[in-house]
């Protein structure tokens, strides 16, 4: 059952986050994201750009990505795991959450990714590299008062 759709960024969206970064793939010609094999829940995001992580600091991918949900369905971000077990290298908000409404944002819901490197040397994350791993899930709603706000924004628009 498909309930998400991966596509492409507008080459402007795409231009204006990388910019002061030079040798990235154009956005129409980066992998969607894909699973490795049948049974594989993650679909791996690939680096556009290299890009270094300073020791102790973070480094913003932006991936040039961004995916369309049905309503009820959520997508997970987490490093891949052999970044994480290799280098203890994390996101910089623990796990990204992408909203089912993040699609019709104003940024057209791009999704980027900040990682976190505690080690005291720096690491590369190289261009074509799968760096992270998104894991779609469906969510439950509690009983509440029924929310008619619309997305404007991209990443904490919401301010809560």
């Amino acid at each position: 059952m498909s309930v998400a759709r991966f596509g492409h960024v507008s080459e402007g969206i795409y231009r204006a986050a990388m910019e002061g970064r030079t040798d990235y793939l154009p956005a129409a010609e980066i992998p969607l994201p894909r699973r490795a094999t049948r049974g594989s829940a993650g679909y791996d995001f690939v680096a556009p750009v290299e890009t270094v992580i300073p020791a102790g600091g973070s480094a913003v991918i932006p991936t040039g990505i961004r995916c369309e949900m049905a309503e009820g369905w959520v997508l997970m971000l987490f490093p891949r795991s052999g970044l994480g077990f290799r280098y203890q290298i994390r996101l910089s908000n623990t796990v990204g959450v992408i909203d089912s409404d993040y699609a019709r944002a104003e940024n057209e819901g791009h999704i980027l990714v900040s990682l976190r490197n505690p080690l005291d040397r720096e690491l590369r994350i190289a261009r074509g590299e799968r760096f992270c791993q998104g894991v779609l899930l469906a969510y439950g709603l509690a009983e509440e008062e029924e929310n008619r706000e619309e997305r404007r924004g991209g990443m904490g628009s919401t301010g809560l």
